[in-house]
């Protein structure tokens, strides 16, 4: 597997962004529920087109997810089971800990439309908007993918 970009093509990092009709809700649940970092934060009236938004990540790593929220009522797509954000982890002990997390913040783990990932002891959760997070207890690239192991 190839570990670098290609050379006509330097990508220093990525961000992915997705907008939200329920900013505060989603906000809570990625920063405070799950405990990713909070990077940057900007209001619409502060230079920002009428843009509310945050930005989610480890703090100096190349990958961050952006939460946007514009208009009045924003319009976002509607969720789909198959568009989801996979965080691959160091293993089961680190997704039972995030699992527990949110547990305690209100949030219950969702049926997979997959059944790849739960065969492979993932647990998925939907955030506010219903967009699914998957953990894996894998590292992709990394770790073996785990052999699947049977659902009830």
């Amino acid at each position: 597997m190839s570990t670098e970009w290609p050379a006509h093509l330097p990508v220093g990092s990525v961000r992915f962004a997705r907008p939200t009709a329920r900013y505060d809700e989603v906000v809570a649940f990625y920063a405070d529920a799950l405990g990713l970092p909070v990077l940057a934060r900007w209001r619409g009236d502060d230079g920002h087109a009428g843009y509310d938004g945050v930005l989610v990540g480890l703090p100096g790593a190349a990958v961050h997810l952006e939460i946007t929220q514009h208009g009045n009522p924003p319009v976002i797509p509607e969720p789909h089971p198959e568009n989801q954000l996979v965080l691959y982890m160091s293993g089961p002990d680190a997704v039972a800990a995030a699992t527990a997390r949110l547990g305690a913040a209100g949030h219950e783990p969702v049926a997979a439309a997959n059944p790849y990932w739960p065969e492979r002891g993932c647990v998925c959760f939907a955030d506010p908007d219903g967009w699914i997070i998957v953990l894996a207890p894998w590292v992709f690239g990394v770790d073996p993918v785990p052999a699947p192991v049977p659902t009830a």
